[in-house]
């Protein structure tokens, strides 16, 4: 028993190490030079050498994809969390009609594969206009996003104490001030860890970019990774450059992300 938590550590650390070993690779493999990568995959780069990156940024074009990837990140993790926060409030709160049934047709949405809708989603836009568009990366993902992020934020939004409620609406507080004021603040642990994935998921999105965008300069990191691939299948090191480009700012955000909710959860668990 008393090595019991010896090798639980030891198998956490095992898959630990199994989990940032190509990550680690990737990025050394970034900093080398082709001569330098002949030499061993585990040998080390001689200089930190951002050539490579540059080289990426510029001839691959990860210039105008990482903005793009932003440019559709930002307002669909937003207005997902926003929509997500009304409806959950509905759900949570509200007496609606067909409750039982809306929150049915949500959990099939969150089941349901792109690849089920994506040839009708793409002649709906394409009849509207707006294929090649920015909105055609930026609504579907929305609509995508809703069915989780509302029934996530109704169930944390259930588990705040009615008394508090109660004593806002007995004080003549209206329901935009519950909610903003009290309902919103007290789910905040919820809502980062929901940026958090929102963030992630769009920014990895790849079949809607692939299907519905064709031009080059609406193009996101993902398809621009694709087709940088196709094109620099032999200078490796350039390759995962613009790979470290893709990952790099999802690493960073987990990061941020991941401190503010365990601020947040010590917040709300001192209060």
């Amino acid at each position: 028993m008393r090595g019991t938590p010896f090798v639980s550590r030891a198998l956490i650390w095992i898959v630990a190490l199994m989990t940032i070993l190509p990550f680690l690779m990737a990025l050394m493999t970034s900093f080398k030079t082709q001569m330098e990568l002949f030499q061993g995959v585990f040998t080390l780069p001689a200089s930190l050498n951002f050539k490579n990156y540059v080289t990426a940024w510029q001839q691959g074009h990860f210039n105008v994809y990482f903005m793009n990837s932003v440019l559709v990140v930002i307002p669909v993790v937003l207005s997902s969390i926003l929509l997500g926060i009304l409806a959950g409030f509905g759900f949570a709160w509200l007496k609606i009609p067909g409750k039982k049934l809306i929150a049915a047709m949500l959990g099939l949405g969150m089941v349901l594969p792109s690849e089920a809708f994506i040839i009708p989603l793409y002649h709906e836009l394409r009849w509207m206009g707006l294929t090649n568009t920015y909105l055609a990366l930026i609504l579907p993902q929305i609509a995508l996003s809703l069915p989780f992020t509302t029934l996530m934020i109704a169930t944390a939004l259930q588990q705040v104490p009615r008394e508090l409620v109660e004593a806002s609406v007995m004080d003549g507080a209206s329901r935009r001030k519950i909610l903003w004021g009290i309902l919103v603040p007290a789910i905040w642990p919820t809502l980062s860890t929901l940026a958090l994935l929102l963030f992630i998921w769009t920014w990895n999105e790849f079949l809607i970019p692939l299907i519905l965008v064709n031009k080059d300069e609406l193009r996101t990191l993902p398809i621009g990774m694709m087709f940088f691939q196709n094109k620099n299948t032999i200078d490796i090191p350039v390759l995962m450059a613009g790979a470290m480009i893709v990952i790099l700012p999802l690493v960073a955000v987990f990061l941020v992300f991941q401190r503010k909710f365990i601020s947040g959860v010590t917040e709300g668990a001192v209060k």
